[in-house]
């Protein structure tokens, strides 16, 4: 029987949800249903099926991405891709992300974005890796601060109603300094604190920091009790942390630290140049490890590098190779000047040669070409181009995307 692919309606969202669980060995009880119901967009669930059975899924989210220069652009999050055991290796992953991102082009959105469980598949498909994540794991009594550090304005605990204004002002202050952060709303504020892991029984605190001007950090982390022989070994689990100044981050952290009875901090999804490294006297004791983070593919290459900003003025001819979404092959000029960038199709020799994935890994500013090039992934064409392009793309700080969707 021939497999068709279509959205879904609001029936067969629960068999949905069901088939995506089961793609990954997993599954989730009616109230993990409900919680994804309430980010979910039916237009953008696409499934698989093979008769009335649901066999593979994908869906899409209607985001917005922080992009270096300051603009936010639409962003078409990928999510929820999985095919059942029983139908792998029948073109059913291809054909979902070919709806995806078909759809993505018709609504004008020039970006799609994904966190991969596995990154080779998603290569296939044009995405490059654009951020890294951290993790980090600390003792308390190693997480001194560097001589300079004074304390200043006060943390309050509060409840989980109470927090969450704070946390959006906060976060949204926060994320227009970095690019690849995603614009988050109450909805999906309330969906991230939703856990379905290990640690979903844990109660979740949070800790706003207040400075002159009022709330300037906050943090939400768990803590996990063990007690050798009636001795505390708690371990502190930062599940968010963000801040407006780098007076509250360096408070915020202070307090996490300095929480009673705490053995061990830990922390994931942190950015890739995390300032503690620089604050503590000891780094090495923070054990920060990376991982691969967002993967970026340009759905519309004109329109994405036109909509970003640069680091000065320039102009560099791409000859660009997509295998997936034919409309961005070729060769493309970027013209950046005083009004802006623009990028149109162009007939000059190219001054470099890379794909839709090396376009993505760039884009955000935290991969360089001269690194694809190390990496036999993008070519000079004409010498001097890739000095050239990086100085254009160049960006600080680091992206970052700790909001995993």
């Amino acid at each position: 029987m021939e497999t068709v692919i279509r959205t879904i309606d609001e029936g067969e969202f629960g068999a949905y949800v069901h088939a995506t669980e089961m793609a990954f060995g997993g599954s989730l009880s009616p109230g993990e249903t409900d919680n994804e119901r309430t980010i979910a967009e039916l237009d953008r669930c696409f499934a698989a099926f093979d008769g009335s059975e649901i066999v593979g899924t994908a869906g899409g989210l209607s985001l917005r991405i922080m992009v270096p220069g300051g603009a936010e652009l639409p962003l078409a999050g990928v999510t929820s891709v999985g095919v059942l055991p029983s139908h792998r290796r029948r073109g059913i992953n291809t054909a979902l992300m070919r709806r995806l991102l078909d759809q993505a082009r018709e609504r004008g959105e020039p970006l799609a974005g994904l966190f991969a469980s596995e990154g080779g598949i998603y290569g296939r498909f044009g995405f490059g890796l654009a951020t890294f994540i951290g993790r980090m794991d600390i003792e308390t009594d190693r997480a001194g601060f560097v001589r300079g550090y004074r304390p200043s304005g006060r943390v309050r605990m509060r409840s989980v109603d109470d927090a969450i204004p704070a946390i959006q002002q906060i976060y949204e202050r926060a994320r227009r300094n970095r690019p690849g952060a995603i614009a988050l709303d109450e909805r999906w504020i309330r969906y991230m604190l939703h856990e379905h892991g290990p640690e979903k029984d844990l109660p979740s605190f949070f800790a706003i920091h207040e400075g002159d001007a009022g709330p300037d950090a906050y943090a939400i982390y768990k803590i996990k009790h063990e007690w050798p022989g009636s001795v505390p070994h708690l371990e502190l689990t930062v599940r968010d942390l963000h801040a407006t100044t780098p007076q509250s981050y360096a408070d915020i952290w202070r307090f996490l630290f300095d929480v009673d009875l705490v053995h061990r901090v830990t922390a994931w999804a942190r950015p890739p140049d995390e300032p503690l490294l620089h604050l503590l006297t000891e780094p090495k004791r923070l054990r920060l490890t990376l991982k691969d983070g967002l993967w970026l593919r340009l759905v519309d290459v004109p329109a994405a590098l036109a909509s970003r900003g640069y680091a000065g003025a320039g102009r560099v001819v791409l000859d660009v190779e997509d295998r997936f979404c034919e409309w961005n092959r070729g060769r493309i000029a970027l013209e950046v000047g005083a009004e802006g960038a623009t990028c149109e199709p162009s007939r000059e020799p190219a001054d470099l040669a890379c794909s839709a994935n090396d376009l993505g890994a760039v884009y955000l500013g935290g991969v360089t070409f001269r690194a694809l090039h190390r990496a036999n992934q993008v070519f000079e064409e004409r010498p001097g181009a890739l000095e050239r392009a990086d100085q254009l793309f160049a960006s600080d700080p680091a992206p970052w995307c700790p909001f995993v969707f």
